[in-house]
C-alpha cells in the first residue's frame, strides 16, 4: 500500500466519522428540542390548572473565586437580581491576592437581601478543595449550582434548572454556557465552538449518555454530592471530575442530562497562547478522569448503565481525541489532491458541509435573538477557516498531552490548581 493509498483511507475513514456525527447530531437535536418543548408545555399547563405544587427547594449557589475583583460582583448580580429567590450563596476566596475579599465584604454589607456567606482562605487549595469545603460546612440547598465568578446566570436560571429535578432519575443538569460578544477572530472562534458542542449535548441527553458536566452553572442534587464525597483533587478538571463519579454510580438511576434553557454567559478567553493553556488543562484533565473511569467502557452492566454510555460514548471520548494526530495527514492529503487533480472539490465539499451545520446550529438556538442570529450570521462563512485555528491549538495540546503520558497514568492529587485567563469584566450579552 503506497503513501496515496493509505492518505486515501485516512481520509475517508475520517470523513465518514464526522458525516455519521453530522447526522447523529442533527436527528438527535432535534429530538432533544421536541422533549424539550413537550416538558415546557407540561410545565405551563400544570401551572395554568393548578394540578401540581410548585417546585421551589433552597439551591446552594457555590462560587469558587481568586482574584476575582472585575467580575465577582458582576456573577452576585445576575443571581440576586433573578428570577428565583430561594437561594443560598457561598462564596470561596481561595487565597486572593488582589481586592476580591474587600468586593466582596462591601456587596455584603450594601445587599444584606442576598443569603450570601464569604468563606476566605488565606492559602489557596484550589477550586476542588475549597467547593468541597465550603458545601460540606455550609451547605443547606436540596440542590447546589456551581458557578465561576466571571459567570452571568441569565434571570431564570436557577429556576430553569431546579424544574428538572422533578423527575427524580435526574441527579445533575449541564448548563448552556454562552460566550459573551467579542468579535475578533478568537471571541467568534470560542462562540461558534461553544454553540456546536453544547448542541452536541442535546444527543448525549436524548441517548442517557451524558457523563461531562462543566463547571458554569451545574447543578445537582445536595444528597447526591455528600454521597459521592463532593469534588477529588486527583486531577486538573474538578468539575468533570464529580460529573464522572456521579455517572459512575450507574446512569439509568443517576441520570446527568443538559438545559438548553438553563443560560449562563461567560467571558472568551483572550489571546492564543491562554487558549491553548485553557484547552491543554481540560483535553489533560479529560484524559485524567477517562483513565481513572475506564472499567466503563464497554462495561456490561444493563441493569446500571445504557449501552450509549458504555459502548458509545466513553470509547468515542477517546477515540475522538487521538483522531486529531491524523489532522496533519488529512490536511496534507486534501492539498496534495487538490494540485494533483486540480479540483477544488474535497475543499468544497468540507466548505459546505461545516458552513451549513454552522448556519443551522446558529438559526436553531432557542436562546438567541433574531438580530444575534442575522448577526452571527454574517460569520458563518468564515466558520470553516476560522475551525482550523482550533484544529491545530487541539492538536498542539493533544502533543503536550502526550508528552505528559507517565504524569496522567499517575493519580496523585493536584488541587485542581486555578489557571484563570485575564478578566475584562466586560457586559454579558448573548
Amino acid at each position: 500500500m503506497n503513501y496515496t493509498t493509505l492518505m486515501l483511507y485516512i481520509f475517508a475513514a475520517v470523513s465518514t466519522l464526522y458525516v455519521l456525527h453530522f447526522g447523529i447530531y442533527l436527528i438527535g437535536a432535534n429530538s432533544y428540542d421536541v422533549w424539550q418543548a413537550r416538558r415546557h408545555h407540561r410545565r405551563h399547563r400544570a401551572a395554568a390548572l393548578g394540578t401540581s405544587e410548585p417546585y421551589e427547594p433552597l439551591v446552594t449557589v457555590a462560587i469558587p473565586a481568586r482574584n476575582e475583583e472585575k467580575t465577582v460582583t458582576r456573577c452576585l448580580d445576575s443571581i440576586l437580581y433573578g428570577d428565583y429567590k430561594l437561594v443560598q450563596v457561598l462564596v470561596v476566596d481561595d487565597g486572593s491576592t488582589d481586592s476580591t475579599l474587600g468586593t466582596l465584604r462591601r456587596y455584603k454589607r450594601t445587599h444584606p437581601e442576598l443569603d450570601l456567606r464569604i468563606i476566605h482562605k488565606e492559602k489557596s487549595g484550589g477550586k476542588g478543595a475549597g467547593l468541597s469545603y465550603a458545601l460540606r460546612r455550609y451547605g443547606r440547598g436540596e440542590l447546589v449550582m456551581c458557578c465561576d465568578a466571571d459567570s452571568v446566570l441569565a434571570p431564570a436560571a436557577i429556576a430553569n434548572a431546579a424544574s428538572y429535578f422533578t423527575d427524580p432519575r435526574i441527579v445533575g443538569v449541564a448548563a448552556n454556557v454562552q460566550t459573551m460578544d467579542d468579535f475578533t477572530v478568537l471571541g467568534v472562534l470560542q462562540k461558534f465552538e461553544y454553540m456546536v458542542g453544547y448542541r452536541s449535548k442535546k444527543v448525549y441527553s436524548i441517548l442517557n449518555c451524558e457523563f461531562v458536566i462543566g463547571g458554569v452553572a451545574s447543578t445537582y442534587r445536595m444528597d447526591v454530592l455528600r454521597e459521592v464525597g463532593f469534588y477529588d483533587t486527583d486531577t486538573v478538571t474538578e468539575d468533570i471530575g464529580l460529573s464522572m463519579k456521579v455517572v459512575a454510580r450507574g446512569n439509568r438511576t443517576n441520570r446527568v442530562v443538559y438545559g438548553a434553557d438553563v443560560v449562563a454567559m461567560t467571558e472568551s478567553v483572550d489571546g492564543f497562547r491562554a487558549l491553548l493553556k485553557q484547552r491543554f488543562r481540560w483535553k489533560y484533565g479529560s484524559f485524567q478522569n477517562i483513565i481513572k473511569y475506564r472499567h466503563l467502557i464497554h462495561k456490561r452492566d444493563w441493569q446500571n448503565y445504557t449501552a450509549t454510555l458504555t459502548h458509545y460514548r466513553m470509547p468515542m471520548a477517546v477515540t475522538s481525541e487521538f483522531a486529531l494526530l491524523f489532522a496533519p495527514a488529512v490536511w496534507g492529503y486534501v492539498l496534495y489532491w487538490t494540485l494533483a487533480s486540480l479540483s477544488l472539490r474535497l475543499i468544497i465539499g468540507a466548505y459546505m458541509t461545516i458552513t451549513v451545520y454552522t448556519f443551522i446550529t446558529i438559526w436553531f438556538d432557542e436562546n438567541t435573538s433574531v438580530w444575534q442570529r442575522c448577526r452571527l450570521s454574517l460569520y458563518a462563512p468564515i466558520a470553516y477557516f476560522i475551525f482550523y485555528i482550533m484544529d491545530v491549538i487541539q492538536f498542539v495540546a493533544m502533543i503536550k498531552c502526550l508528552k505528559r503520558t507517565h504524569h496522567l497514568l499517575r493519580r496523585k492529587s493536584v488541587g485542581s490548581a486555578w489557571v484563570s485567563p485575564r478578566r475584562i469584566g466586560s457586559e454579558a450579552t448573548a
